[in-house]
């Protein structure tokens, strides 16, 4: 039997839906994460397993996290996960400075970010719940994306979803006017806001619903145009418009001054009022803060040298009539994209990216840090609007 091949270790957390022990196999020794999905004898599978398995059988990626068997029974589902041994977000609360990490750490843990999201994209695959709680890291210093129980494989034409998608910290404006036609610029303004965290170790925008949301943003973004609105409203129909009050754009220079020029210069150019305005993944692992940054940013005594960033255009294989279309409209899906040169996972972040693991100079005075584990069993109850998703972040 299936389940018979793998060892239940210490239970790592509990959401919703499921239950995660740390596990090994018995044929190879590998430490595992096991997802236990408890079945209801009426209701069946959730749909929200369904969905997940579904979609991370297709994506295989060094920079998503792997999904190595399913086991069904009677009475549960469980799904054997790669083991990381915390997320993100408890990396920063352990490693960072109040938060923020070395510039050079969120440098490389950004560039595996859009690595893991530009390969959804290229699959027709939008995540639609990415926060810091759901990106893992394993001891090499890899970032994964998980939980892909809100995620949805499409197509053209673009299929009309949920807007209760994306915890409300990183949840994209046009979402949460109410727009039900978004397509990947949902994700890369969750990738904007999760870039500005790691920069300053605070959340970007933190508001208590909806409607504070929003004003969050444009406090920062400034009040959007009548034209942009109106480019919005004809986009997407559907959304319901407001009179906001008049708000200046912010500099982001005093709102996030640890950022360097280049690091503030992309997020401008993810965090876009206008979904049609924001950069695609392809485009962002391309612009000048991954390649020039290393050499004109200071190395600070003690930290790791610059890394060498000559590493082949992440678009160059793309065929020329990809860059005549708009880069957040998805082609139609086909046959997937597999990485290449990885044994295992496909095309592996280069080496240059992979910051070196923080120095512990009394490791034997140093707690035992448990693994976060959201990102595994996907906790995040049906929207409610109010401060419940703040809850991670510490309001």
């Amino acid at each position: 039997m299936a389940q018979n091949n793998y060892i239940q270790l210490e239970k790592l957390g509990e959401g919703t839906y499921a239950t995660v022990f740390k596990g090994r196999s018995k044929t190879t020794n590998e430490i595992v994460a096991l997802k236990e999905i408890h079945l209801d004898a009426e209701e069946g599978t959730p749909s929200t397993a369904i969905r997940e398995i579904s979609l991370l059988k297709e994506l295989k990626h060094i920079n998503i996290l792997r999904l190595h068997d399913v086991i069904h029974t009677e009475t549960k589902l469980i799904l054997v996960f790669e083991f990381c041994e915390q997320d993100l977000k408890r990396y920063m609360d352990q490693h960072g400075n109040r938060g923020a990490l070395e510039p050079n750490t969120v440098r490389s843990f950004m560039f595996q970010l859009l690595k893991g999201t530009n390969f959804c994209h290229e699959n027709q695959v939008l995540h639609r719940d990415l926060k810091p709680q759901n990106l893992l890291i394993n001891r090499k210093m890899e970032l994964k994306l998980g939980d892909f129980g809100l995620a949805r494989a499409f197509g053209v034409p673009v299929n009309t979803f949920s807007n209760e998608v994306v915890t409300l910290w990183y949840r994209a404006p046009d979402v949460l006017l109410g727009s039900r036609t978004y397509s990947t610029s949902i994700d890369l303004w969750s990738c904007g806001c999760i870039f500005a965290e790691m920069i300053s170790g605070i959340p970007l925008f933190r508001g208590k619903d909806n409607n504070d949301q929003l004003l969050h943003i444009m406090k920062i973004l400034g009040t959007p145009s009548h034209q942009q609105l109106s480019k919005m409203l004809k986009d997407s129909p559907e959304i319901v418009l407001k009179d906001f009050p008049p708000m200046p754009k912010a500099n982001l220079a005093q709102v996030i001054p640890k950022a360097s020029p280049l690091a503030l210069d992309l997020l401008e150019r993810l965090l876009k009022f206008d979904p049609s305005e924001r950069l695609s993944a392809a485009d962002a692992l391309s612009h000048p803060y991954f390649t020039e940054t290393a050499n004109t940013a200071p190395n600070p005594p003690g930290s790791m040298p610059p890394p060498n960033f000559n590493f082949p255009h992440p678009n160059r294989h793309q065929q020329p009539q990809h860059q005549q279309q708009h880069p957040n409209v998805l082609q139609s899906r086909g046959n997937l994209q597999p990485q290449q040169a990885h044994p295992q996972y496909g095309l592996p972040v280069p080496s240059m990216f992979i910051p070196r693991p923080p120095q512990m100079q009394n490791t034997a005075q140093q707690p035992q840090v448990q693994p976060h584990t959201q990102a595994y069993y996907g906790s995040m109850p049906p929207y409610n609007a109010g401060p419940q998703y703040g809850h991670g972040h510490g309001m």
